[in-house]
């Protein structure tokens, strides 16, 4: 039995338009990556790539995507990933380009470079902080961002599906 090897590319969304993070699907950017992969290396690099090409993970308030691509594959999806200039959703198109942050063998690599990807970037917004009001108010907001609060409200909206009104 031979087992198939895949690899991991994390990229950022990265737009002027805040309103096109929260409107994108893993469908309209997959077809955005197969459609600039065609642009960029033909039928050949399309029939490569898209054998067991998926987004993985789309969070679509940070902007953070994970895509699969085979192995052997990886370099033809990464150097198409920059040709990635609009997604187009709901009929809309958003003017981004895709930036690639690590290539990893598993998603647990992955997370664990976006782990530490985002503790730099967060000393970096710090050290930007230009008086102490701004770093409390970086600090306040990162303080209530919990996942006890998450939980909370999907237990409140257990409740009201049980039916009784």
């Amino acid at each position: 039995m031979v087992r198939f090897k895949n690899r991991y590319v994390l990229c950022e969304v990265v737009s002027e338009d805040p309103r096109c993070r929260q409107c994108i699907e893993d469908r309209a950017l997959g077809l955005a990556v197969r459609d600039a992969i065609t642009r960029v290396h033909g039928d050949y690099g399309l029939a490569c790539c898209s054998i067991s090409f998926t987004v993985k993970y789309l969070n679509a308030y940070t902007g953070t995507v994970l895509l699969r691509c085979r192995k052997d594959s990886y370099r033809l999806l990464c150097s198409a990933l920059p040709f990635v200039r609009y997604l187009e959703s709901r009929g809309q198109r958003y003017p981004c380009f895709l930036n690639t942050l690590h290539v990893g063998g598993t998603i647990r690599t992955c997370q664990k470079f976006l782990i530490e990807y985002n503790r730099t970037q967060l000393l970096r917004l710090l050290q930007n902080c230009t008086n102490e009001e701004e770093r409390q108010c970086i600090q306040k907001s990162l303080l209530s961002c919990s996942l006890t609060e998450e939980q909370s409200q999907s237990g409140d909206e257990d409740d009201d599906d049980d039916g009784t009104e």
